[in-house]
């Protein structure tokens, strides 16, 4: 119980930051949008790769980017689940479409990142896929209530992995630009991870039935998840 009380309260405090975030972010332009708006797709910090750090920070940036790309290639198959099932739900099913909408677009710039920095993906792709699609769908025959409840728990667990990301991006010592621009995205996705959260709660997330085990099994699913695909 003090775990689960503690991942709200740790959602809720970021969610604070990210409305403070999103209104910087739309007086400035999103960060992920250099990858997104070709008018913009130039210069050092979206064509090359830093060649000043350490072979260790090197592991470091490689391991947080192939997580990443992973951790976005799930998110999408979870939410296709979703939507397969519940998409019959007219409400319930535009809600689900936004969300994977979203993620639709962090997959884009997590595989272009990919490319820039030269990361190799991970070998865990194809099950990424399927274990995704077969957990959305399955929480979604629970109900919409476990669907939700499924967000919730995706959700917690990539905004801690993203916050930690940002202290790990934060030691890193280089000149290069597209460090800067890889925490600024990294900040904004984990602000749209942490409103999919809301978004859960709000939507009743914690009236699914067995509730607390099912965020448990699931959270605990995403951790062990990003410690493979960070390796393999």
């Amino acid at each position: 119980m003090a775990s689960k009380l503690n991942m709200n309260v740790f959602g809720r405090q970021l969610c604070r930051k990210s409305i403070i975030s999103s209104k910087r972010a739309i007086s400035r332009g999103l960060a992920s949008s250099a990858y997104t708006d070709s008018a913009r797709e130039q210069g050092p910090a979206v064509t090359s790769t830093p060649n000043d750090i350490t072979p260790h920070q090197r592991k470091l940036l490689e391991a947080a980017l192939r997580v990443d790309q992973a951790g976005e290639i799930a998110a999408n198959w979870i939410y296709h689940g979703q939507h397969a099932v519940l998409s019959g739900d007219k409400r319930t099913g535009e809600l689900i479409q936004d969300m994977w909408d979203q993620e639709k677009k962090h997959l884009q710039v997590m595989d272009k990142l990919q490319i820039q920095h030269q990361v190799r993906p991970t070998l865990l792709t194809d099950v990424a896929k399927v274990a995704g699609f077969g957990l959305g769908a399955v929480t979604a025959l629970m109900g919409r209530e476990a669907a939700m409840a499924c967000t919730e728990a995706v959700e917690t667990v990539i905004g801690e992995h993203y916050e930690d990301q940002l202290k790990e991006l934060d030691e890193m010592s280089t000149t290069h630009p597209s460090i800067p621009l890889l925490k600024d995205i990294i900040r904004e996705f984990r602000d749209d991870e942490l409103e999919h959260l809301d978004i859960a709660v709000e939507n009743h997330a914690q009236r699914a039935p067995a509730h607390a085990l099912l965020s448990a099994v699931v959270g605990a699913g995403c951790k062990v998840a990003i410690e493979l695909c960070k390796r393999v």
